[in-house]
């Protein structure tokens, strides 16, 4: 199961960064996951600051 993304994300990077499998890019307005190369680790998640990213 592939995490995602919420409209709460701030744009900062910080789960990009934290991603084993660069997974993670800019998107419009907020970073999306790629859900073929998402491993569903949680990095991103724990790395979030507003708490932006859950399981799907």
């Amino acid at each position: 199961m592939a995490f995602v993304i919420s409209d709460q994300c701030i744009m900062c990077g910080s789960c990009a960064g934290g991603c084993p499998v660069s997974a993670i890019s800019e998107g419009d307005g907020k970073y999306e996951i790629d859900a073929e190369k998402c491993i569903s680790c949680g990095a991103c998640a724990g790395n979030c600051p507003v708490s932006a990213i859950a399981e799907e």
